[in-house]
């Protein structure tokens, strides 16, 4: 069997039942399972063959999900790219997979025009705009009628999925999921959500993360649920499809959840079908939980990474309130350590490395058995996070190892400042960095964006922290922003924030 069994099954048992709806376009299982039939036999027609790589580049839209459960049939990779990218980025990324076909759809065919050299003999067909060298959709589609698309792939522990990590501490990574994974993934979730086919999962985040596409959208479709798919991710449209859906399951982070709690609307949204919202992506403390609960939605966290599929970790329903800025538990079909700079695990209250192990975990990083190496030993995934549990065994991140900063000798945790900061009303976002110094090793910096008509000193940033964590924790600067730079999942980009502690520090020298 392969993943694309689950949408012919579901479509077996329920064929009329609701799949997918994006954009206008509203698809049954059973049509669902005819569009990954005809996109695998067109696929197949285009010379893909066991191994191949299938490139995407677009917004959220069913062909992505199509393609996914194809390539699952005839034993390709999917390889979804983030339109948030530049096309020298693209360039990167496909040079490194050369895939054998790409997708890519309006407005984004024009600018990849130019890069399309990157893999040799690659087929590209557009979505949405007329080019010279690329074939149109439904003309791709059509290629493959009368063609056969065999099951080409090895089953449960055929590679399925590759996705570039962000690249934000270098150049980006392509982690290679095999179909197990994904399979315990929708597992993970269903375990979490409580998910069934009774259920309407509502996916804004882009699909070309795991976390759009893993953490409900594919167990939704595993379990016969129903799937509204945005293509963006926009304030008044999450709004509508809530009240009008019938939503009983979103996943939104930090980020979006600030910008839906700005429209006027949301404070009288009808949110009475919505079971519960899950987040994560970044590390978030109990005063932003507690600040998105008011509407009386439970706000479950989620904890993983690419390489985890991703979910390693998380809260269920129940268990977010009487646990807020926890990440919850290790995930039903996965194993999980703290452990010490030596392997050892620590004990509850010590903070060690997150090590991950289970069928969910990636097999590795593309043509990068170096890189692999690094993070895998004997199955178990180095994440690079540092967490704590407390004697009941809920688990809270500290931070990133590269993250930490060392000052005077002692180890600062971002996380623990910000978490605190995070809780005075008169901050609208905050982030911590270490900025080098000759004294200290390192200084502790603070990047605060003041709410709207707040006035804020570096003193009084100081004070909330007064008797909430050590002296040497204190900032030593604070550095007032407009706002935060992020990436496309509202994680903050530290080192441009490094990189503006420094530029202040210099500018106050001068």
């Amino acid at each position: 069997m392969d993943l694309s069994d689950w949408i012919e099954r579901q479509a077996a048992f329920a064929p009329a039942k609701a799949a997918l709806a994006c954009a206008g376009r509203r698809l049954s299982y059973a049509d669902l399972a005819d569009e990954v039939r005809r996109t695998a036999a067109a696929l197949v027609a285009s010379g893909v063959v066991r191994g191949d790589r299938v490139a995407h580049l677009g917004y959220n839209g069913i062909e992505q999900i199509a393609l996914l459960f194809a390539c699952a049939r005839i034993g390709a990779l999917f390889v979804p790219l983030s339109w948030r990218l530049a096309p020298p980025e693209h360039r990167t990324m496909l040079a490194d997979c050369r895939p054998r076909v790409l997708v890519a759809t309006d407005p984004f065919v024009e600018p990849t025009d130019a890069i399309a050299d990157a893999s040799a003999g690659m087929v590209r067909v557009s979505i949405g705009a007329l080019r010279d060298g690329w074939l149109p959709w439904e003309r791709f589609l059509d290629a493959g009628n009368g063609t056969q698309a065999g099951r080409l792939g090895d089953g449960a522990d055929a590679p399925v999925l590759l996705c570039y990590t962000s690249g934000s501490t270098g150049l980006p990574k392509g982690v290679v999921l095999a179909q197990d994974a994904l399979f315990h993934n929708a597992v993970n979730s269903t375990h979490m959500h409580d998910l069934s086919s009774a259920d309407v999962v509502l996916t804004t985040l882009p699909l070309f993360h795991v976390g759009g596409l893993n953490i409900q959208t594919l167990p939704a479709l595993h379990a016969g649920a129903t799937v509204v798919l945005h293509p963006r991710f926009e304030p008044p449209q999450v709004i509508d499809a809530l009240e009008r859906e019938g939503v009983t399951l979103t996943v939104l982070v930090p980020a979006q959840l600030e910008l839906l709690a700005r429209d006027p609307r949301w404070q009288h949204a009808d949110l009475s079908r919505l079971r519960s919202i899950t987040t994560g992506s970044t590390i978030i403390g109990e005063g932003f939980v507690r600040k998105n609960l008011h509407r009386g939605v439970p706000l479950m966290q989620v904890y993983g990474s690419t390489e985890t599929c991703p979910i390693a970790a998380y809260q269920r329903r129940d268990d977010a309130p009487r646990h807020p800025g926890s990440i919850g538990k290790p995930a039903l079909h996965c194993e999980l350590r703290l452990v010490d700079d030596l392997g050892r695990d620590v004990a509850a209250g010590e903070s060690g490395e997150i090590w991950v192990r289970g069928p969910n975990v990636m097999d590795g990083y593309w043509d990068k058995p170096r890189e692999t190496a690094a993070v895998l030993a004997d199955g178990w995934y180095r994440t690079g996070d540092v967490a704590h549990a407390d004697a009941e065994g809920w688990l809270y991140v500290d931070g990133r190892r590269r993250d930490v900063i060392i000052s005077g000798g002692e180890n600062v945790y971002p996380a623990e400042i910000e978490n605190v900061l995070a809780t005075c009303p008169e901050i609208a976002e905050v982030a911590v960095v270490g900025r080098p110094d000759e004294r200290w090793g390192e200084a502790v910096v603070a990047i605060v964006v003041p709410a709207n008509g707040a006035h804020l000193s570096r003193e009084a940033v100081c004070a909330l922290l007064d008797g909430r964590v050590a002296r040497y924790k204190y900032p030593r600067d604070v550095v007032f922003a407009d706002t935060l730079p992020r990436t496309a999942l509202g994680k903050v980009k530290r080192e441009d924030l490094k990189r503006l502690a420094r530029h202040e520090s210099a500018a106050g020298s001068a």
